[in-house]
C-alpha cells in the first residue's frame, strides 16, 4: 500500500513541490552572494534561523500563486489526465512557470544593488519608456554570466527531477473519485493557508511588510522575501494607505508640510532673488565616491571638480537622497516629495495636484528647462517634466537633431549620450535662453553600462582601468565633464548671476563599508554655489539636509512668496537641531535627525542608533533609550503624506502675492 501511494499524483505533486522549494532557496542563496556586502554587518550563524523561518514562509506562498494550476490539473478528479501526453504537458507547464521565478530572482539580484529592494510591479511602469531594455539584459547577461549557467542548471534541475504519477496507480470507481476528490479539497485548503501564511483562525494574511519580523536590519528584509511574491502582491495595490496613530489636530500641531514664505521670524532675506538656478543631478554620485566628503588627498580623488566646488559653497556633510533610485530623485527635489512605499510618480497619486518649483517660479517669469541626455521618455522624465511645469525638455532627440554632424561616438551605445558633450550641448542652450531660467541637468554616463569615450579610457590610470568596479570610471569620467562645463561656463555671461545646486540622485554600489548601511545608502552631496559668493563658502555639518529641503530653500533664496507643500525643511530658517531627513528602507520608515537615526516599520519602533558615534549602526539603542518625540514626528510625517496623496491635497490654496 505504502509503494501504491509513493506512486499517486498528491506524491508526484508533493515531490515537485519540494523540488520547487529547493531551487528557490538556490535562488535566494545566489540573490545573497550577488550581494553579500549589503548584509555584512547584520547577518551572523545567529540570524539565519529566523531568516530561514521567513523565507520558508514567503516561498511557500510564491510558489503556492505560481503552482496552483499545476496543482489544479495534476489532482484533478478526472480519467482524462491519466495518459502520458497529458503529463508531459504538465511538466512543460511545472518546469516553465517555475523557472521563470527563479529568473526573476536573479534578475533582480542584479537591479536590488540599484533599487535596494525586491521589485514590485512598478518597475514595469519605470521601465516602460525605455527602447533599449534588449540591449541593457545582453549586456547584463554577459557581464553576469555565472547567473545566466545558474538558471540553466535550475531549468535542467526542474525538468529531470519533475515526478510523475503511476498510470497504473490511479484506481477507478467510487474510491477513485473519493481518494481524488479528498487531495484536491486538502490541497486547496493548504493552498489558502500557505498564501495567507498562517494557520491561526482570525490572522491577517501576511503580506510584504510581514518581511520586517525577521528581518535585524531592514535590508534583511530582501532575504526574507523572493520576487515572485512581491511582484504578485504589488499588483493593483494602493500604495498609500493612511494610517491613524494620531487625531489631526495633534498631526497638524507636530508637523504640517506647509510651507510660507518669506518666513517668519529672523530670515537671511532673500539673497539670489532674480538669479538662474541650474540645478546639477548627477547620476549616482554618492558621498562615498568624492574626495573631499571622505578627507582623500585632491591628488588622488575621483572628484578633483566636486572636490574644488564643494570647498568654495555651502556645503553639507550630513546630506541624504530620498530614494534610491532616479525617479524618485526629481519629485524630492523640485515637488518637495519623497518615496514612501513607492514611486510618487508611479502610482495613480501621480495625477494629483502638486507644489513644482519650476512652476512656481514660472510665475516669477522664470524659462524653465530640463536636460537629460537619454533617450526621451527615459525614466518617463519628459512626463514628469510637463507636470512641473516645465516648458522645455532637452533630450536625445533634440540633441540629434540639433547635432546632426556630431560623430556617433558621442552616445555610450546603450543608454545615453556621454556627459561631456550633452553637457556642453546644454550650455550651447542655456547661452540663448531667456534670463532668468531654471535648468535642470540630469546626466547619464555614471550609470550601467559605465562607458567611457576611448579617449577619455586612455588616460585613465591603471588602478581605473583594470577596477573590478567600473563605476569608478564612469565617475572619474563626469568629475572630467563637469570640470569642461563650468569651465566654459565661466565665460558667459549669466554665470555669476547663478545659483549652482551639485547633487545626486541617488547612491550606488561602493568599496568603503561605512556606506553599506541603512544610512549609508542615502548619504549624497549637497553642494549649494554662487560663483561671486553670494552664499558665503561654508562646510555646514550641524545640520541635517535632505534633497526635499532643496524646494523651500531655493524659494526662500529666490524669493518667492506664497505657500506650497513640500515634506522637507527650509533650512536657512529652521534650527539645526529640528532638521532631519526622512527615507524608505525597503519596508522601513526611517527619519535622521542630528543625532539619531529612527527605524519604524509602521507599527513599532525597530531601530535607534547613534550613527554618528556608531556609524556601521551596530548597536541598537531600543530598549535603552527613548525616542519619542522623534518618533511622534515621524508618525506625523508620515500620517501627513498618505492622507494627502489619497485626499489629493498636495498643494495649498492659497496664492502667490505678485505685489
Amino acid at each position: 500500500m505504502f509503494k501504491r501511494l509513493q506512486r499517486t499524483a498528491p506524491a508526484a505533486a508533493t515531490l515537485n513541490m519540494a523540488l520547487a522549494f529547493a531551487v528557490f532557496m538556490l535562488a535566494r542563496v545566489i540573490f545573497a552572494l550577488e550581494n553579500l556586502d549589503t548584509y555584512t554587518t547584520s547577518l551572523s550563524w545567529a540570524t539565519l534561523p529566523t531568516l530561514l523561518k521567513g523565507s520558508l514562509r514567503f516561498d511557500t506562498a510564491a510558489l503556492l500563486y505560481l503552482n496552483a494550476p499545476y496543482l489544479l490539473l495534476t489532482l484533478l478528479p478526472l480519467h482524462i489526465k491519466e495518459n502520458d501526453r497529458f503529463h508531459g504537458a504538465l511538466r512543460w507547464l511545472f518546469v516553465i512557470t517555475n523557472s521563470i521565478g527563479v529568473a526573476l530572482s536573479l534578475c533582480d539580484a542584479v537591479y536590488f544593488r540599484y533599487s535596494g529592494r525586491r521589485a514590485t510591479m512598478t518597475i514595469f511602469d519605470q521601465f516602460a519608456a525605455e527602447d533599449n531594455l534588449g540591449s541593457i539584459f545582453l549586456t547584463e547577461a554577459v557581464n553576469h554570466w555565472y547567473l545566466v549557467v545558474a538558471l540553466l542548471i535550475v531549468v535542467f534541475i526542474l525538468w529531470r527531477l519533475f515526478s510523475k504519477p503511476d498510470l497504473m496507480a490511479y484506481g477507478s470507481g467510487a474510491s477513485y473519485y473519493g481518494s481524488q476528490t479528498a487531495a484536491l479539497l486538502v490541497a486547496a485548503t493548504l493552498t489558502v493557508l500557505g498564501i495567507r501564511g498562517s494557520f491561526i483562525a482570525g490572522s491577517k494574511p501576511m503580506n510584504i511588510e510581514t518581511a520586517r519580523l525577521y528581518a535585524c536590519q531592514p535590508a534583511d528584509a530582501s532575504l526574507v522575501l523572493n520576487t515572485p511574491y512581491t511582484l504578485i502582491r504589488s499588483i493593483g495595490k494602493n500604495a498609500f494607505i493612511a494610517p491613524d496613530y494620531m487625531d489631526n489636530d495633534e498631526m497638524e500641531a507636530t508637523y504640517s508640510p506647509i510651507h510660507h514664505l518669506p518666513a517668519d521670524g529672523d530670515t537671511i532675506g532673500a539673497p539670489c532673488r532674480g538669479r538662474n538656478v541650474v540645478i546639477l543631478m548627477v547620476e549616482s554620485l554618492a558621498t562615498s565616491y568624492i574626495g573631499y566628503y571622505n578627507g582623500d588627498d585632491s591628488t588622488q580623488s575621483l572628484t578633483p571638480t566636486v572636490d574644488e566646488l564643494a570647498r568654495n559653497s555651502l556645503t553639507f556633510t550630513r546630506s541624504f537622497a530620498n530614494g534610491r533610485v532616479s525617479i524618485d530623485a526629481m519629485p524630492s527635489t523640485l515637488c518637495g516629495i519623497p518615496m514612501m512605499n513607492e514611486n510618487f510618480f508611479l502610482t495613480p497619486a501621480a495625477m494629483n495636484d502638486i507644489n513644482a518649483m519650476p512652476a512656481m517660479l514660472a510665475t516669477m517669469g522664470y524659462t524653465t528647462a530640463f536636460f537629460h541626455g537619454a533617450h526621451n521618455g527615459s525614466m518617463q522624465f519628459d512626463a514628469f517634466a510637463r507636470s512641473a511645469g516645465i516648458t522645455r525638455y532637452y533630450g536625445l532627440n533634440e540633441y540629434r537633431a540639433n547635432y546632426k554632424n556630431r560623430p556617433e561616438n558621442d552616445w555610450d551605445g546603450k543608454w545615453a549620450i556621454y556627459d561631456e558633450p550633452f553637457l556642453q550641448y546644454t550650455l550651447d542652450e542655456l547661452e540663448h535662453m531667456p534670463q532668468p531660467f531654471i535648468s535642470t541637468i540630469f546626466t547619464a554616463s555614471n550609470h550601467h553600462p559605465y562607458n567611457v569615450p576611448g579617449l577619455f579610457a586612455a588616460t585613465l590610470p591603471d588602478t581605473l582601468k583594470n577596477t573590478s568596479q567600473p563605476i569608478l570610471r564612469t565617475v572619474r569620467y563626469t568629475d572630467h565633464a563637469l570640470r569642461e562645463f563650468f569651465r566654459r561656463a565661466a565665460t558667459m555671461p549669466w554665470f555669476k548671476n547663478t545659483l549652482f545646486v551639485i547633487l545626486a540622485d541617488h547612491t550606488n554600489v561602493t568599496t568603503l563599508p561605512v556606506y553599506n548601511t541603512a544610512i549609508g545608502h542615502f548619504r549624497i552631496p549637497i553642494i549649494l554655489y554662487t560663483p561671486d559668493g553670494v552664499l558665503a563658502p561654508s562646510l555646514r555639518n550641524d545640520i541635517v539636509v535632505q534633497q526635499t529641503d532643496l524646494m523651500p530653500s531655493l524659494l526662500h533664496l529666490l524669493g518667492y512668496q506664497g505657500s506650497f507643500v513640500a515634506f522637507g525643511n527650509d533650512i536657512f530658517t529652521t534650527a539645526p537641531a529640528d532638521t532631519w531627513a526622512f527615507s524608505y528602507n525597503d519596508g522601513t520608515y526611517q527619519l535622521v535627525t542630528t543625532s539619531r537615526l529612527l527605524q519604524f516599520d509602521g507599527t513599532q519602533l525597530t531601530g535607534l542608533f547613534d550613527y554618528q558615534n556608531d556609524p556601521m549602526l551596530r548597536h541598537n539603542l531600543v530598549g535603552k533609550e527613548t525616542a519619542d518625540e522623534a518618533l511622534t514626528l515621524l508618525k506625523a510625517i508620515i500620517q501627513q503624506y498618505m492622507q494627502r496623496m489619497n485626499d489629493n491635497r498636495l498643494t495649498d490654496t492659497e496664492t502667490r502675492d505678485t505685489e
